[in-house]
């Protein structure tokens, strides 16, 4: 597998604490946005990403941001 299965075409809207996340980026997850352990025996891993304070996030769940793991509006080109 070299390209990520898009996992939903629209981001996830969460309200985040403070911490670290490890946001999937094979799409395989069945947690998503957040990774599993879906992509063992791929090319892919886990991006880990920290949240300094409680607030909203949109998570990309295309898989195809440009700004990782945030959604950028990528879907809408899909």
């Amino acid at each position: 597998m070299s390209q990520p299965v898009i996992a939903d075409t629209k981001p996830v809207i969460l309200e985040l604490e403070a911490g670290t996340y490890y946001w999937c980026s094979c799409g395989q997850s069945k947690n998503q946005p957040f990774c599993d352990g879906g992509h063992k025996g791929s090319d892919f891993a886990p991006l880990a990403f920290e949240v300094d304070e409680k607030k909203k996030v949109a998570l990309c769940n295309c898989k195809a941001t440009g700004n990782s793991p945030f959604c950028d509006g990528a879907h809408t080109k899909l």
